[in-house]
């Protein structure tokens, strides 16, 4: 079965997104309104069944066209997996032609370390990067608000 694969955020159907996102590990229960939100500040690609045209495969990366991307949201309907569909998109992102001067790609993942590795990602310098995480509840269904900046004791 051939699936179509679509460049482009005007192509992505946010409901089916929606559903897959969250179902999935990163992100459950997160809500439509911050769905869409991140699909309209990214550069979005998505796997389309041939016969239904649903969506059944999304991705996208948080760039800046430049110099930095995030690889996110990477997901595919358990139903459509081990089609080659993760593969397809993501190298759909990598071959976009302003993403060609980009001299860092990161990512995060619990389980697709194998996926990834073949794309030359390697796991991070601990005393190189770092995060900071907010509630993880902010983007759920019952979010609590959490403070814009961290407080001034940590700045």
């Amino acid at each position: 079965m051939d699936y179509e694969i679509r460049l482009g955020r005007e192509h992505t159907r946010i409901d089916d997104v929606w559903a897959l996102l969250r179902e999935s590990y990163w992100s459950p229960g997160v809500r439509r309104e911050v769905t869409e939100e991140a699909v309209r500040n990214s550069l979005c690609v998505g796997a389309f069944h041939p016969a239904t045209d649903r969506q059944v495969g999304f991705a996208r990366a948080v760039t800046d066209y430049a110099t930095f991307a995030w690889l996110s949201d990477v997901v595919v309907h358990p139903e459509h997996r081990r089609h080659g569909l993760s593969k397809q998109m993501i190298e759909t992102l990598f071959d976009h032609p302003q993403l060609r001067t980009l001299r860092r790609w990161c990512l995060a993942t619990r389980d697709a370390h194998d996926l990834y590795a073949r794309y030359g990602f390697k796991p991070v310098d601990p005393g190189f990067f770092m995060e900071r995480k907010n509630d993880p509840t902010v983007w759920q269904a019952t979010p609590t608000a959490p403070p814009r900046h961290p407080p001034e004791s940590t700045r």
